[in-house]
C-alpha cells in the first residue's frame, strides 16, 4: 500500500523514465569505448529500480502514510457521515449506528481498525488473567492490558471462565478447537478465517496413539486429551477410570489411575486405559500436535463461530458448527475484515429497552455492508459488550457487567514511529462524548 501511495506523488520512477536512464548508461558506455553487453541495459533498469524502491527516505514514508490515512478518512466519512465518528488514535475509530428492522430499533457499536496506517497496532486475544479458569469484566482485562478498543471474545464455560475452542496467544496454544468451529487468524500482513480442528499423536517403540484435543474439558470418555501448564497444576479428573501419563521432555515421567500434577516443561495426557496402556514409566516418546490449518505466520487466533461472511457473500453454516440454537435475536458481538485488511468489530445491543438485538442472518447482512470479505460471529448474549478509550458499551440490560473470559483486544506498541508522532504533535486521542 505504500508503493500505491508513493506512487500518487510521483516519487517512484516510471518504468519509462527507468528504461530510459538504462538506455543512457549503455550509450555512455559504448560511448567511453567499454565492451558492455545488450543485456546491460535490463539489468541497469532493474538496479536503479530496486536501488529506488530500497531507499525510500522517512519524508517519504510519512508522506505515503499521509496519503493513505486521508483515502482511509474519506472512505469512513462517506461510510459512517450521518453518525458522529471519533478517532480514537490514528487507524482507530468508533461509531454508534441505530437501525430500523421491521420497526424494530437496534443500537449498534462500530470501531474500526486500520493498521496500514498505524504500526503501532497490535490486536490480540487476551485472558481474564494468566489462568485459563478466571473471569473479570471487559473493563478490567482491557485496563489491565492497556487496551484501546477490546470486545468480548470466544465462548466460555460459564461457571470457570473456561475458553471453550481455539484460542491462541503469542503462538502458544491455549485451547484447542470445538466441532471444528470457526476462528479469526491475525498476522502481521492481515486476517485469515478458516474452520480449525486439531491434528497429534504420541509414540513409543510399540504404539502410536491419536491426540484429539488440548486444554479443554472431556466431551467423549474415548478422547485422548493433553493438559499443558496453562491449564492449571493438575490435570481434571476423569469420570470414568482411565489413565494420566506426565511427560517430560521426550520421556514418560509418571503414570496414575489418578490425576496427575502438570509437569512445568511437559504436560499431562488423560485417556481410555484400553488406548493408552502400552506406555511405560521412563518411555521415551515422541509426539506432536498442533491446528490444521497450519498458518505459519500467525500468532494469535480466536474462535467464535459461525461464519457470517465468506469470500464477500453471507455464509452461516450453524449446523456444521453446531451452533443452530443461536440463531434467534438476541444480543451479538462480531469480527470481520475488509479486502484492504480493515478490522471491524461490532456489537450489537438487544434485551434492553431501545435495541431488540439481531439474528444471525441481520448480524451477517449488516457486515457485508459494512464492507467485510470474512466475518465471524464471537460469543454473545449477556457476554456482548465493547471497550472504546475507557467507556463499555453494553450488549444487554444487565446492571452489572458481565464477568468474561477473554476479549480480543487492540492496543499499541511501543515503536519509533510511535514514539516520534507523540514527540512532534502529542497523543491524538479524543474522549468519546
Amino acid at each position: 500500500m505504500y508503493t500505491e501511495a508513493l506512487a500518487q506523488q510521483r516519487i517512484f520512477f516510471s518504468e519509462k523514465m527507468v528504461l530510459k536512464l538504462g538506455f543512457v548508461l549503455l550509450a555512455m558506455a559504448v560511448f567511453s569505448g567499454q565492451n558492455m553487453p545488450i543485456d546491460a541495459y535490463y539489468t541497469g533498469g532493474s538496479v536503479i529500480k530496486n536501488y529506488i524502491h530500497e531507499n525510500i527516505t522517512e519524508k517519504e514514508q510519512n508522506d505515503a502514510l499521509f496519503l493513505l490515512r486521508e483515502k482511509w478518512n474519506s472512505q469512513i466519512e462517506e461510510k459512517y457521515g450521518k453518525n458522529k465518528i471519533v478517532k480514537i488514535d490514528e487507524g482507530i475509530i468508533y461509531t454508534k449506528m441505530v437501525k430500523y428492522i421491521n420497526s424494530r430499533k437496534i443500537k449498534i457499536n462500530i470501531a474500526e481498525i486500520n493498521r496500514s496506517i498505524n504500526p503501532d497496532i497490535e490486536i490480540l486475544p487476551v485472558m481474564a488473567s494468566d489462568k485459563m479458569h478466571s473471569k473479570s469484566s471487559i473493563k478490567n482485562i482491557a485496563e489491565n492490558n492497556n487496551a484501546i478498543v477490546a470486545v468480548n471474545g470466544t465462548y466460555y464455560k460459564q461457571n470457570t471462565g473456561t475458553p471453550l475452542g481455539t484460542l491462541v496467544i503469542n503462538n502458544e496454544i491455549i485451547s484447542g478447537p470445538i466441532y471444528e468451529r470457526v476462528a479469526f487468524a491475525i498476522n502481521k500482513e492481515g486476517f485469515e478465517t478458516a474452520r480449525i480442528s486439531f491434528e497429534g499423536y504420541i509414540k513409543n517403540n510399540k504404539k502410536k496413539i491419536t491426540i484429539d484435543n488440548i486444554n479443554q474439558p472431556r466431551m467423549l470418555a474415548s478422547n485422548v486429551l493433553v493438559y499443558t501448564p496453562k491449564w492449571g497444576k493438575t490435570a481434571p479428573l476423569m469420570k470414568k477410570t482411565g489413565l494420566y501419563i506426565a511427560v517430560g521432555v521426550n520421556k514418560i515421567i509418571e503414570i496414575s489411575n489418578k490425576p496427575l500434577a502438570i509437569p512445568e516443561n511437559g504436560f499431562v495426557i488423560s485417556g481410555p486405559k484400553e488406548k493408552l496402556n502400552s506406555f511405560q514409566t521412563g518411555d521415551k516418546v515422541e509426539y506432536e500436535y498442533g491446528l490444521n490449518p497450519n498458518m505459519d505466520k500467525v500468532r494469535n487466533i480466536i474462535s467464535g463461530g459461525p461464519y457470517l461472511i465468506k469470500e464477500g457473500e453471507i455464509f452461516i453454516d450453524t449446523t456444521a458448527q453446531k451452533l443452530k440454537a443461536i440463531t434467534g435475536r438476541n444480543p451479538r458481538t462480531a469480527v470481520g475484515y475488509t479486502k484492504d485488511n480493515v478490522m471491524i468489530l461490532v456489537t450489537v445491543e438487544g434485551r434492553k429497552e431501545g435495541s431488540s438485538g439481531m439474528t444471525l442472518y441481520e448480524l451477517a447482512k449488516l457486515m457485508k455492508e459494512l464492507g467485510c470479505y470474512e466475518a465471524i460471529n464471537l460469543d454473545g448474549g449477556s457476554s456482548t459488550a465493547m471497550y472504546a478509550d475507557g467507556i463499555v458499551f453494553s450488549g444487554s440490560n444487565i446492571k452489572n457487567p458481565v464477568r468474561i473470559s477473554n476479549i480480543l483486544a487492540v492496543k499499541f506498541v511501543r515503536t519509533k514511529f510511535h514514539d516520534k508522532r507523540i514527540a512532534s504533535r502529542g497523543c491524538s486521542r479524543v474522549g468519546l462524548q
